[in-house]
């Protein structure tokens, strides 16, 4: 195995400070005033370490990074690299992780996370937070644990996702995505998974205007809905919900379990009522 070289305490600046790399242990040093330090780099450990300047990251293979700081100008930091996990860092920077493949990120803050993990393969995240719209658009195969998400338009396009313990504040959410599974977290937003396919929610409570519409196969198993309206339309549902549902509006077939439902709209001309089997276990008197 080769023996890493140490680089410690410096002040790096310059286009390129560190092109292309190999096999290097970096402590507490500072990239600043310089794009692409980092580019095409292999086989790097970073400790304690800062990016200042942009595009740090590009076309690299084999990265961890412990304990680091991307500033804001450290913008696009990590573009097309294989291989990274970064664990206890803070990245300030926008448009981060662009088309990069087997992607760890534990306890990591996002601030400022707009447009970031775009096109990406092979996500692992756990505990993060994350703060920005178009969060995870077109990325597939994530794994995600602990997410705390402040952002619109979140994962559009994501496929064969699975999300735990997450709480995701996220207008649009799941638009146009595939394969999504969410357990044991809360979603708040309005038009919720429009335009999926295959959406699973489980143990889950969510509040949503016009939520779940347009989706082929949606599935809720032992979920709860605030303030939710307008839910449904055209989609394949099999949901079982706790308590009321506020109202429910031309789902396209399938079956919706809930105690009661406050307001049912099914309209012949655009829907077959036929095909969508209601139970609820209350009438509207007894839940009064």
């Amino acid at each position: 195995m080769q023996e890493k070289r140490e680089i410690r305490h410096q002040l790096l600046t310059g286009e390129r400070a560190l092109f292309q790399g190999k096999d290097l242990r970096i402590y507490n040093t500072i990239f600043d005033d310089g794009e692409s330090p980092l580019k095409e780099s292999r086989n790097i450990e970073l400790y304690g370490s800062m990016f200042k300047w942009k595009y740090p990251l590009w076309y690299a293979k084999n990265i961890m990074a412990r304990d680091c700081t991307w500033f804001e100008m450290g913008r696009a930091g990590v573009w097309y690299t294989q291989h990274i996990q970064v664990e206890d860092s803070a990245i300030e920077a926008p448009k981060n992780f662009r088309r990069c493949t087997d992607i760890t990120l534990r306890n990591v803050s996002f601030p400022n996370a707009a447009e970031t993990l775009w096109n990406c393969t092979g996500v692992n995240m756990d505990q993060v937070m994350a703060k920005g719209d178009y969060f995870a658009m077109n990325s597939e195969n994530m794994k995600i644990n602990g997410l705390t998400l402040y952002g619109n338009y979140s994962f559009d396009g994501a496929k064969n996702v699975e999300i735990r313990n997450s709480r995701l504040l996220s207008k649009d959410a799941f638009w146009n995505s595939e394969n999504v599974t969410v357990y044991d977290s809360f979603i708040s937003g309005e038009y919720l998974g429009w335009n999926a396919r295959n959406l699973t929610l489980v143990n889950c409570t969510i509040e949503s205007l016009q939520g779940m519409c347009y989706i082929a196969n949606l599935v809720m198993k032992n979920c709860t809905l605030l303030n939710t309206t307008l839910a449904f339309e055209y989609s394949t549902v099999d949901a079982q919900i706790n308590g009321k549902i506020d109202s429910v509006m031309n789902p396209s077939s399938g079956t919706i379990r809930a105690d009661y439902i406050e307001e049912l709209i099914l309209e012949k001309d655009k829907v077959d009522p036929e095909k969508t089997t209601i139970l609820c276990t209350l009438n509207r008197k007894e839940a009064v």
